[in-house]
């Protein structure tokens, strides 16, 4: 007999029909007179119940059929007597495909996330990562669609790279090489002209340099891929392997820039509430009693657009009124999550994209802000970046105006000592036809974070890569 997925189990109204359904044992409940089997197969948060009739069947069988073990059910499908659930299943034969002893590590008992952690391979089945697992592929969705739909192009950048686009050197090497006896130049350093690329290269901090260049040619292109950072951290919100969604858009200024993060960010999150409702409402209940209002809350606000220098006027003036931060905040000061959050959760209480940093600590790449900006930008001082902040998460999106004259980047370039060796190819679209551009990153595993409720970034993604931990 075909296969019926539990989803389209329970949204029959076939009743009388003979059905078959396979998936893996949540709880199991006996008595003389009936035994009650919960089943899951992935396909929805909820479960479909088994009823079995224990005269039937051999009771050593039942009797071995525990949580977590994975079995075939047929029977007739009828309306369920039971609250919460619109029909079940009266079996009439069961199948055990695989049994699972009292060491399975998923016992249905309260457990930690961290303990979890320890088991990324097994955790997958439990309710709440099977809930996040099925929200992150809706996110994925969401974004592909959102650029289709916009007439973006989802280009595909390298993940090997022999630049470094942030500047921060913290880049995991890629190599043949013999790590036991390597060659050296004359003058110590290391010689890469044996190694596989001839160069020295690393796994990509960020598609966007290339990204620039697929905007110079489509006109608007999105990348969404894996991207990598070697930064010896071990706070909730960082990992050393994670997806970036990176548009860059031709002829974008930072007005538009604005509306699009704000457009992409509210249609992400619509997305969620309209198609991941069972999941969102499961988490709601079961994590964060908050999510759902939360959600609602960023879909319902108009995001505050505050230059910089205005956001360090608000936090020095609640320090000033005793607020309390662990961070220095002054003018100059990259802000950090405990300001962000401030800003967004206490001040405004509404999402906040800042903008116009000092240029000092931004990248090279971005456009510096004349006197005409408008925005609240220092002429020659500051650069029109935008970071999205949300609540919960500090900085969700980071984007920028990218500098497109040739001879304002090279001056940055050499005031910041940048080696630009390999970036020739870069800088050629300064040199012939360039255009004004914009664009942003979204950290993926982050839209997740907010999405789900859940509070540490290890939590979103199947597999997390950490400091001294690449598991499974």
């Amino acid at each position: 007999m075909e296969r019926t997925k539990v989803i389209d189990a329970l949204r029959s109204t076939d009743f009388g029909s003979q059905i078959n359904v396979k998936g893996w044992v949540r709880t199991h409940r006996s008595s003389k007179a009936v035994d009650f089997i919960a089943l899951n197969d992935g396909s929805t948060i909820k479960n479909i119940q088994i009823v079995v009739d224990p005269t039937k069947f051999d009771a050593e069988m039942l009797k071995q059929i525990t949580t977590g073990a994975c079995i075939s059910a047929v029977g007739t499908l009828v309306e369920s007597q039971g609250a919460g659930q619109t029909s079940e299943i009266q079996c009439e034969s069961l199948e055990v495909y695989g049994l699972c002893g009292s060491d399975y590590p998923m016992q249905k008992k309260g457990q930690s996330f961290e303990y979890m952690r320890q088991y990324a391979h097994l955790r997958l089945r439990t309710n709440t990562f099977g809930a996040v697992m099925r929200i992150r592929h809706n996110m994925a969705m969401a974004i592909h669609t959102y650029f289709h739909e916009h007439g973006y192009f989802y280009f595909n950048t390298p993940l090997i790279t022999a630049s470094d686009c942030e500047g921060a050197g913290q880049m995991f090497q890629v190599t043949t090489k013999n790590l036991y006896n390597l060659k050296k130049t004359d003058d110590g350093k290391i010689d890469y002209s044996d190694d596989f690329f001839g160069k020295q290269t690393s796994l990509t901090v960020s598609g966007q340099l290339e990204g620039e260049l697929g905007a110079t040619a489509l006109g608007a292109i999105y990348t969404f891929g894996p991207t990598f950072r070697a930064e010896n951290s071990n706070t909730p919100r960082h990992l050393a392997e994670f997806w970036m969604v990176e548009p860059e858009v031709a002829f974008l200024d930072l007005a538009g820039l604005m509306d699009l993060e704000e457009d992409f960010i509210k249609y992400c999150i619509r997305w969620a509430l309209t198609n991941c409702k069972d999941d969102i409402e499961f988490l709601n209940k079961m994590i964060d009693k908050s999510l759902i209002a939360r959600l609602e809350g960023v879909l319902n606000s108009e995001f505050v657009r505050l230059p910089y220098t205005e956001g360090i006027r608000i936090l020095q003036e609640a320090i000033q009124n005793g607020k309390k931060f662990e961070f220095p905040c002054e003018w100059g000061d990259d802000l950090a999550s405990e300001h962000e959050r401030y800003l967004v959760e206490e001040h405004f209480k509404k999402p906040v994209i800042m903008t116009n940093y000092p240029k000092a600590i931004k990248a090279f790449y971005m456009k510096i802000d004349a006197e005409e900006s408008g925005f609240g930008g220092k002429s020659g001082q500051t650069v029109q970046g935008t970071d999205v902040l949300f609540p919960q998460i500090g900085e969700i999106i980071g984007g920028s105006v990218r500098e497109e004259s040739y001879d304002k980047l090279m001056n940055e370039i050499e005031e910041r000592n940048i080696p630009m060796k390999d970036m020739t190819w870069y800088l050629d679209t300064r040199k012939y036809g360039s255009c004004p551009h914009a664009g942003f990153g979204l950290g993926f595993e982050r839209l997740i974070l907010f999405v789900t409720g859940m509070q540490n970034i290890r939590d979103v993604i199947p597999f997390p890569r950490t400091p001294k931990s690449a598991e499974f």
